[in-house]
């Protein structure tokens, strides 16, 4: 059996049976290292060399751990909750409950949508926003799963289709390796190729909310975490506050953009709020502690699935995997298109990136696509949905980390079962289906 397959298999099995991901990961890629010839010594050392491929992204996403909770000193979290409560009641009670939980949602989706695109600041806005309403939405009794549902539809639908932001990264990826590959594609194409899928994750998007998940569900009031280290209260917001945390967000947007550094611009943002007298010094070693303790789950998970995407590779087992798939269908589009979308759901859901999936992928699934009489529209949206299968819903991905993270400061929402499954069901298989039909009739 193939060593991918096994691997990624042992991975999503440990992960479902409550297995912290990072050992679920871990004991995948020696699983699938083993199986695949490499031998222990090789597939230790191939983890080893793969963890640091994650390392400058994990301490981006501490850094931005760090603003995030130093931007909560501004009390722009108070002003985001004070707001809310305007809009649903005190006690979360409204005349028109149904429609504050529906205005909630929208503006987490918009928010998490402009978080890749129009503010490319990608899950940081997560441990400022979605804690301190966490209450509100007990007292709507609004289930989790539509909140993290939500929330990586957000993250990951803007990036498959809008070439701004993350999403330029994505569709550039996507261009070049095709090119590589022997398939030169006008970057205007690719959204023209992604529109049909993405109206797939609409409709998953509009069934978790409005059908799957529209029930009441009902959670405890725990309190959440108090500045105790700094004695402090709740902090209060002022126009002073609040301009220095819209200043320390532009800076961070705008730096983050120049110099194409997440660590440059959680830096500039945290330089800007400590030099407005946000939190002192001795309260900056609390803060970066804590807000790297905040962001440090998904950093450990990224890189050790570095280490599980290098192991991977290494078995030689990926290209196998698709050559052998694909050769059973040869000649027969209906059915290669939809095992190429297959075989990029497995390899993405045990990546855990999308980003990372599309150079693996590229070099077997253009030749393959042109010779089977594929158009270049067609091979756009083959990769492109075959790379995108999988980011969400996959254990590993920050898509599903990040509302997680956010999700659970009160411990009453499993990563698994909450985040992973419900957005797998709700995304993977309407990207499946439309990305199929798009493969066909484009």
């Amino acid at each position: 059996m193939n060593a991918v397959v096994i691997a990624v298999l042992a991975m999503l099995v440990l992960s479902l049976m409550r297995i912290q991901v990072v050992l679920a990961l871990a004991i995948g890629a020696l699983i699938g290292g083993l199986s695949g010839g490499l031998g222990f010594d090789k597939t230790i050392a191939a983890f080893t060399e793969g963890l640091g491929g994650s390392a400058t992204i994990a301490l981006s996403y501490a850094l931005l751990g760090a603003f995030a909770l130093g931007l909560s000193k501004t009390g722009l979290p108070e002003l985001l909750v004070s707001s809310a409560l305007k809009l649903t009641g005190k006690n979360g009670e409204s005349k028109k409950k149904s429609m504050s939980k529906v205005f909630l949602l929208f503006i987490i989706i918009t928010i998490s949508v402009f978080s890749q695109n129009l503010i490319p600041i990608h899950i940081a806005f997560i441990p400022i926003l979605i804690p301190p309403l966490l209450l509100i939405f007990n007292e709507l009794t609004v289930d989790r799963r539509a909140l993290a549902s939500a929330i990586t539809f957000g993250l990951t639908a803007p990036y498959i289709l809008l070439p701004v932001g993350f999403g330029l990264i994505f569709h550039q990826i996507l261009q070049e390796e095709m090119s590589k590959s022997g398939l030169t594609v006008d970057l205007a194409m690719i959204p023209k190729a992604m529109l049909l899928p993405v109206a797939g994750m609409v409709i998953g998007l509009l069934i978790a909310l409005f059908v799957s998940y529209r029930k009441s569900r009902r959670y405890e009031n725990r309190e959440l975490t108090k500045d105790e280290n700094t004695n402090s209260e709740r902090p209060t917001y002022t126009k002073r506050s609040l301009t220095f945390a819209v200043g320390a967000i532009l800076a961070t947007v705008t730096v983050q953009i120049v110099t194409e550094s997440m660590i440059m611009g959680a830096l500039s943002g945290i330089i800007i709020l400590f030099m407005s007298g946000s939190f002192t010094i001795k309260e900056s070693d609390v803060i970066f502690t804590d807000g790297m303790k905040m962001m440090a789950f998904i950093g450990f998970v990224m890189i050790t699935a570095a280490g599980f995407a290098e192991v991977m590779r290494r078995t030689g087992d990926v290209e196998a995997l698709v050559e052998v798939t694909s050769s059973l269908f040869a000649g027969n589009q209906v059915i290669a298109a939809l095992m190429m979308l297959l075989v990029g759901l497995l390899v993405t859901m045990g990546i855990g990136s999308s980003f990372a999936t599309i150079p693996i992928i590229a070099t077997i699934f253009v030749p393959l696509a042109q010779e089977l009489g594929f158009s270049p529209l067609s091979t756009v949206a083959i990769v492109g949905t075959a790379a995108a299968l999988g980011d969400a819903g996959s254990p590993a991905s920050d898509s599903t980390l990040g509302p997680t993270a956010g999700l659970n400061v009160d411990g009453q929402h499993n990563h698994i079962w909450d985040t992973c499954v419900p957005t797998f069901l709700h995304y993977n298989i309407p990207l499946l289906i439309f990305g199929w039909i798009a493969a066909i009739i484009f």
